[in-house]
């Protein structure tokens, strides 16, 4: 094993501005995946499991969908929520059990709840209600992608070193093109966000900024 005095941020750093960088690239459609850009993710000032990393995150996330659907593509929402019981959690629930515990997100709470901030058209775009990290696990989301033909995931929300790596991993799997714009997602700490931006460069995913992924859309 390679060890090194580095920080996360600086490893990332070097991957991200070596020139021979190799791409998956973006294909001829995609779709849009916003994980969990929900209250008890983004509201710093209400709960601490909230975690900011580039401030402007959610107006990114606005922008591309904003794009998307003047392409006429689709734009997809997830969050999670679970029972009462917190059952429907399972083994995920087990870790811990307080106000805080991720089976504690609770349905119609303020936690469920999306970023007053995002712009979500509820006619058009779709909405996802997910159990486990991945937004591919047990959701229609891959039904969805077959319907439109989308060979390219587009991929925002949080967090990078969980429910992002995780999609982006099976999006992978699937066959697609995956691209993570860097500005749009966070983490809890910088160590597990440079860390995971890191392993997605060098496996699963493109990870651009944001400027590169706006300019491939405007040109579509």
């Amino acid at each position: 094993m390679e060890t090194s005095n580095k920080t996360a941020r600086e490893i990332y750093q070097e991957i991200k501005a070596n020139p021979a960088r190799k791409r998956f690239g973006f294909g001829n459609k995609a779709v849009l995946v916003n994980i969990d850009p929900q209250k008890a993710y983004t509201r710093t000032d209400l709960f601490k499991t909230a975690y900011q990393t580039d401030p402007n995150q959610l107006e990114y996330i606005n922008t591309l969908g904003e794009h998307f659907r003047q392409l006429n593509w689709p734009v997809v929402w997830t969050h999670v929520a679970y029972m009462k019981s917190g059952e429907d959690a399972g083994i995920w629930g087990t870790r811990t059990d307080t106000a805080d515990s991720l089976q504690n997100i609770k349905f119609d709470s303020e936690r469920s709840e999306f970023d007053d901030r995002l712009v979500i058209d509820r006619e058009r775009d779709v909405i996802y209600l997910k159990k486990m990290p991945s937004a591919f696990f047990e959701t229609p989301l891959q039904s969805l992608l077959v319907w439109h033909r989308v060979d390219t995931v587009i991929l925002t929300g949080g967090s990078t070193s969980g429910c992002i790596r995780a999609t982006a991993v099976e999006s992978l799997s699937r066959g697609y093109r995956t691209i993570v714009p860097e500005q749009c997602v966070a983490d809890k700490h910088e160590s597990y966000h440079y860390a995971n931006l890191t392993d997605l460069s060098l496996k699963y995913a493109d990870v651009l900024d944001i400027d590169e992924v706006l300019s491939w859309l405007k040109n579509r």
